[in-house]
C-alpha cells in the first residue's frame, strides 16, 4: 500500500465509530447514519490530500455526512412517495447508544443535536464547533447549554419526595 492509502486506512479505522455515533445522534436512524457516513468516507478518500490537511478531518467527515443527508432529504421531497413507504420501518443497530439517550437526542432541534454530536462524540471545543458549523462561538455555547439542559431534564430520574420530612 502507498503511504496515502496507509494514512487513510488508519484514519478510517480510528474514526469510523466516533463519526457514526456523531451522525447517528443527529439523524436518529442507524441505517441512514451508516449510509451517510459511508458516503462521507468515500468522499474523504477521493479528496484525501485536502482532507488530511484539514484541521479536524473527523469533523469534515461528520459535516459531509450531514450534508449528504440534507441533500438526500431535499431530493426525496421532490420525488413521489411509494405506497406505504413510510410505513416500512426496519429494526437495526443503535450504534452503541442507549435507546433513551437516542430518543432524547432525537427530541432536540437539529442544530442542538449537531452541537452535542460534535462536542460529545468528536470531543471538539467550542471554537472548533463554531468553525465547523459556520456559527459564532457564543451561539455554540447557547445551543450546548440548551441541549444539555433538555437532555438532563429528559434523562434524569424523577425526584421522589422523602416521607416524613
Amino acid at each position: 500500500m502507498s503511504q496515502e492509502q496507509t494514512e487513510f486506512a488508519e484514519f478510517f479505522e480510528s474514526s469510523w465509530d466516533p463519526c457514526l455515533r456523531a451522525v447517528l445522534a443527529v439523524v436518529g436512524s442507524p441505517q441512514q447514519a451508516e449510509d451517510q457516513v459511508a458516503e462521507a468516507f468515500a468522499r474523504a478518500w477521493r479528496a484525501w490530500r485536502r482532507v488530511s490537511c484539514h484541521p479536524a478531518p473527523r469533523a469534515w467527515v461528520v459535516r459531509t455526512a450531514l450534508n449528504t443527508g440534507t441533500t438526500w432529504w431535499r431530493r426525496r421531497a421532490r420525488e413521489l412517495p411509494l405506497a406505504d413507504y413510510d410505513a416500512m420501518v426496519s429494526g437495526g443497530q443503535d450504534g452503541g447508544l442507549n435507546a433513551a439517550v437516542l430518543a432524547a437526542l432525537r427530541s432536540l432541534p437539529r442544530r442542538q443535536r449537531e452541537v452535542i454530536a460534535l462536542r460529545v462524540f468528536l470531543d471538539m471545543d467550542t471554537g472548533e464547533i463554531a468553525a465547523q458549523l459556520g456559527i459564532a462561538p457564543a451561539t455554540v455555547r447557547v445551543h450546548l447549554a440548551r441541549a444539555t439542559a433538555a437532555l438532563r431534564q429528559e434523562l434524569s430520574p424523577p425526584k421522589t419526595q422523602e416521607v416524613g420530612q
